[in-house]
């Protein structure tokens, strides 16, 4: 499959300021501010709860956020989501994938909805890459927890979005699985693509990433490169969250 152009890395790839999102009284995230150059690598690192996940959904346009704003690859979220959309890809860890589809039948019905090219001889070298394409024409009811973050990772490949979101990528894959992502981050970032790596293996990130971020109780509490990234916290803010934003 030809691979997409080379996006334009004088544009940030993500550039946020001050985001806070709040579910009912809890403000999730507080204060946010980030900046990351096309073709650069952003390690996210916290706590479970810490709102990793609330940050990518907000830069993913899956959620809104109740202050502060947010650009993809110059488009604003707010404002321009359908753009936003094309040019960002998340890979969360829920898998949503059709379980009576087999694993093609999954990327066809997301390339059609996508615009992208829906035949087997496109799709077919995508399975490759994430090492399923012996079980392309298998359910998806099938697979372990690890093939099915593999196909949902495959899914995500189609895209061939400017930004990418990954979100506890290493969940459920054993090592070689483990290296696959190493392997496709370092493929990104070679065709300047920018990525937020969120993730608990703080080494691995902090080999790949050039900057590093840890959120605790929806705040930023360390910034820095990733390579000083700390590995243990804890990482506790000392000002309530409650009313901040």
């Amino acid at each position: 499959m030809a691979s997409s152009p080379n996006p334009d890395v004088s544009t940030p790839g993500i550039a946020a300021r001050g985001l806070c999102r709040r579910f009912g009284t809890r403000w999730a995230l507080i204060d946010v501010s980030l900046e990351v150059p096309g073709g650069g690598a952003l390690l996210l690192a916290g706590r479970n709860g810490s709102g990793k996940t609330t940050l990518l959904r907000i830069l993913a346009t899956a959620i809104r956020a109740d202050r502060g704003t947010a650009q993809i690859a110059g488009y604003p979220v707010a404002t321009e989501r359908d753009t936003v959309r094309r040019n960002v890809a998340l890979l969360s860890h829920q898998n949503y994938l059709y379980e009576a589809l087999t694993a093609l039948e999954n990327l066809q019905v997301a390339a059609r909805f996508l615009g992208r090219p829906a035949s087997r001889d496109f799709l077919l070298p995508l399975l490759e890459r994430v090492q399923l394409a012996e079980r392309a024409d298998d359910p998806a009811a099938t697979f372990s927890a690890g093939m099915r973050k593999r196909l949902a990772l495959a899914r995500t490949l189609l895209q061939e979005a400017r930004v990418i979101l990954l979100d506890e990528p290493y969940g459920q894959l054993d090592p070689p699985g483990f290296e696959l992502i190493d392997r496709l981050v370092r493929g990104f970032r070679s065709q300047g693509t920018t990525v937020v790596l969120s993730t608990h293996q703080i080494e691995r990130g902090s080999a790949l990433c050039d900057q590093g971020l840890v959120l605790d109780a929806g705040r930023p509490v360390w910034t820095g490169s990733a390579a000083d990234l700390p590995r243990r916290g804890p990482f506790r803010t000392s000002t309530s969250a409650e009313g901040a934003c």
